[in-house]
This record gives C-alpha cells, sequence and structure tokens, in this order.
C-alpha cells in the first residue's frame, strides 16, 4: 500500500489566474474605466451611465461612453447624438461626440436607421463589445463610462475579463426585490475582483409641487439596510422628475445639473487625477 503524501504544498505558488483582457490600440489612451450596472433593466442604469458622464465631463475630465447594452442602446438618443454615425480613421472606429465633447460608441450608430433590431447571439454581441474596446480611435480619455445590459450574462462578463474595469456602480430601484439584485451584483462583482464604488436608487421619490412634500412612489426604501448588509455606500438617491424625461427625450441629458450625484461623481473621480 503506498503512504499518504507527505509533500507540503502550502509554500508553493497558486498558479496564475488567466488573462483575458483585451489590448487597446496605440491611438486610445484610456485612464480609468468604471461600468455601470445593474441586476436587472427597467431601474434607469443607461440614465445614471449618462448623468454621471455629463458630470464628471462638466468637472473638467475627458469622457467617453461606451454603451455596451447592444441590443438595447438608448445612450445616443439621451445626447442627442443618434443621427450621427461612426466613421472610420486609420482603419478604427471614430466615436461620436457630444456637444460637450463627450465620445460615445453604440451599436446604434452604426445602424443606417435606429429602430432596425440586432437579432444576434451571445458570442457576436461579447464579439462587438470587444471591438468598441480596441478597434475604436478613442483617443484622451480620463473615464470611460461602460453601459452595461441588465443581469449578469454574456457581456458583463465580457467587459469585466476583457476590459480593464476599476470600478462598478450598482443602479437599483426601491422595491423588495431590491437586495435580490444587488446581491447578484456583488457576487459577480467579487468573483471577478472589481470593487463596487456603490448603489444608486433610481426612482427613490417624487417632490409634489403642489404640496412640497416627497412621496415614495414605488414604496418605501430599502438600499440603506441592503447597502449596510453588503458593506456598501449609498452614492445617491435619484428623484421621479418629468423634466429628467423630457430632457432625455430631446437629447438634452447634458443640461441636466443633477445635483443628488454629487456623491456619486466623487466617488468615481476621488483624488484620481487626469494624467
Amino acid at each position: 500500500m503506498s503512504e499518504a503524501c507527505n509533500c507540503n504544498h502550502g509554500g508553493m505558488p497558486e498558479p496564475p489566474k488567466p488573462n483575458f483582457q483585451v489590448p487597446s490600440n496605440e491611438n486610445s489612451n484610456i485612464c480609468h474605466v468604471i461600468a455601470i450596472m445593474s441586476g436587472k433593466g427597467g431601474v434607469g442604469k443607461s440614465l445614471v451611465t449618462s448623468l454621471l458622464a455629463s458630470r464628471v465631463s462638466a468637472a473638467g475630465y475627458r469622457v467617453g461612453i461606451l454603451d455596451a447594452d447592444i441590443t438595447g442602446p438608448s445612450i445616443p438618443k439621451a445626447f442627442g447624438v443618434d443621427g450621427q454615425s461612426l466613421h472610420s480613421r486609420e482603419n478604427l472606429m471614430v466615436p461620436a461626440e457630444t456637444e460637450s465633447g463627450i465620445k460615445i460608441v453604440s451599436s446604434n450608430l452604426l445602424l443606417d436607421d435606429d429602430t432596425e433590431p440586432l437579432i444576434w447571439r451571445g458570442p457576436m454581441i461579447a464579439s462587438v463589445v470587444k471591438q468598441f474596446w480596441s478597434d475604436v480611435y478613442w483617443g484622451d480619455v480620463d473615464y470611460l463610462f461602460v453601459d452595461m445590459p441588465p443581469g449578469t450574462g454574456d457581456v458583463p462578463l465580457t467587459v469585466f475579463q476583457s476590459l480593464p474595469v476599476e470600478g462598478i456602480v450598482v443602479v437599483t430601484s426601491p422595491q423588495e426585490l431590491v437586495s435580490m439584485i444587488v446581491e447578484k451584483a456583488v457576487n459577480m462583482a467579487n468573483q471577478m475582483d472589481v470593487p463596487i464604488l456603490g448603489l444608486v436608487e433610481n426612482l427613490s421619490y417624487y417632490n409634489c409641487p403642489d404640496c412640497g412634500k416627497s412621496h415614495a412612489v414605488f414604496g418605501e426604501s430599502h438600499i440603506d439596510e441592503v447597502a449596510d448588509g453588503h458593506g456598501l455606500k449609498v452614492l445617491a438617491k435619484a428623484p421621479i422628475d418629468s423634466a429628467i424625461a423630457a430632457a432625455v427625450d430631446a437629447g438634452k441629458v447634458e443640461t441636466l445639473t443633477a445635483p443628488w450625484l454629487d456623491e456619486a461623481v466623487a466617488a468615481v473621480t476621488g483624488d484620481k487625477k487626469a494624467e
């Protein structure tokens, strides 16, 4: 009978984790990549992406948005660039630019008709997301925001594995299932070794112009308890406001000040300076 192994494996290094990151090109100098995600759809993730990008741009940083919601893109419409199309430079796609200079790459900017559906399988969508990173003439960008599709499927996995994501902002809504939504995002972030910067609760309250009171239209918020349970920060509670919807529909999201995002902007930029 063979003896039990007496080898001491404790001092042996663990094998290195595989590196799936896709290199950018020599015409792209992107300093920081921030992903905006949610565990479900319909919570206003693209709105938060648009407002964060606008606020960070207004603070003097060079900003870009990679719209990774390939089959449901809404970023171009919010910024009023949906009539533009991506052109080529040195065999690379050149982003559309907003009035304030935010660079945007989105699948809708590749279509002649932005109502045309992209009926693609997951591998094709994941490939396009990687091309939006590697095959785009981004130039100098201090903060690149990645607007994710909802959930934890192919595209979020591709983004976390292929792009050097530094942090995640999780968008939620004030409903009982918010705990499940946050937990999914937290678990995925932990598995991908990407820190969560904090939570943003959209549709949090409505300020009545007649009585002056705030009303919890979708029920009382549970975001603070959920955040405490996971050791996370609540970065913002966004109101229900028809002026926000009107500005987005008109392609004027950059005109919104969104002061309730101050802490979220600080969490994104921190003390880091554009190099």
